[in-house]
């Protein structure tokens, strides 16, 4: 029996299951091992489960996504976040640090309590999640290699360095000497500094590493003049939900 996959998603712009189509005939290849019993956005086909293998995209915005959360959760043996809002909370969670009567007024004028939301947050602050496909947009690659390694039983890996790393083997010049300001220093490696290679910084969309330097962090941005307080913004760009600006 092929493994049953299914796709779900909670608050997004669904710009991360865009990517998987977007892996053309290795995606043929790869539905010749699985099969794809729900994704609204690639199949007519809708199973209520059980699920071997569920990805879900987006953060949890709203009260009863919580429910629909959990229930996906209890039918999926392995539940993955996919991408980035779904794994740290994403650019949803912006609003966290707003109030959040004035942000619904702000978006939805005089018809505001038709649409109840609550702070974003990821998936893991409601259920238990097995693995993550990082990213805004995920990397259609990674999500091919974290698949596969399911799919023969064996544990995904995502590098555990941060971006720098990256950028020094692609001999890239700091952003940091270019005026920009890079959270590269404390985010997950794995994109091969696509950001900072092409002349821009990196915006943490892949989230933390594990045990995050932030000591060191923030003496490179002493070094430049810089503190926290002065980026506060570009830290809750993806990072709204985390602490990680204290």
């Amino acid at each position: 029996m092929k493994p049953k996959v299914a796709i779900f998603e909670f608050g997004c712009c669904e710009g991360c299951q865009l990517q998987i189509p977007n892996l053309e005939e290795k995606l043929l290849e790869l539905l010749e091992h699985i099969e794809l019993v729900s994704w609204r956005e690639g199949s007519s086909a809708h199973s209520e489960g059980p699920y071997d293998i569920t990805f879900v995209e987006g953060s949890i915005t709203r009260e009863e996504e919580k429910d629909r959360l959990r229930q996906i959760r209890e039918k999926s043996r392995i539940l993955i976040a996919l991408g980035a809002c779904a794994h740290i909370g994403g650019v949803n969670a912006i609003k966290n640090s707003m109030d959040q009567e004035e942000v619904r007024r702000y978006v939805y004028g005089d018809k505001a309590e038709w649409f109840p939301s609550i702070p974003a947050m990821p998936l893991s602050a409601v259920v238990p999640v097995d693995y993550v496909v990082p990213g805004c947009p995920i990397d259609k690659e990674e999500f091919l290699e974290i698949t596969k390694a399911l799919l023969m039983g064996k544990t995904p890996v995502l590098p555990n360095y941060p971006v720098c790393v990256e950028c020094k083997r692609a001999e890239n010049i700091c952003v940091y000497e270019k005026g920009l300001v890079c959270l590269g220093p404390i985010t997950r490696a794995g994109c091969n500094a696509r950001c900072p290679t092409f002349g821009n910084r990196c915006i943490g969309c892949r989230g933390l590493i594990d045990n995050p330097s932030i000591n060191a962090h923030k003496e490179v941005m002493a070094r430049y003049g810089l503190c926290a307080e002065d980026i506060i913004n570009k830290y809750r760009m993806f990072w709204g939900y985390a602490e990680v600006i204290k």
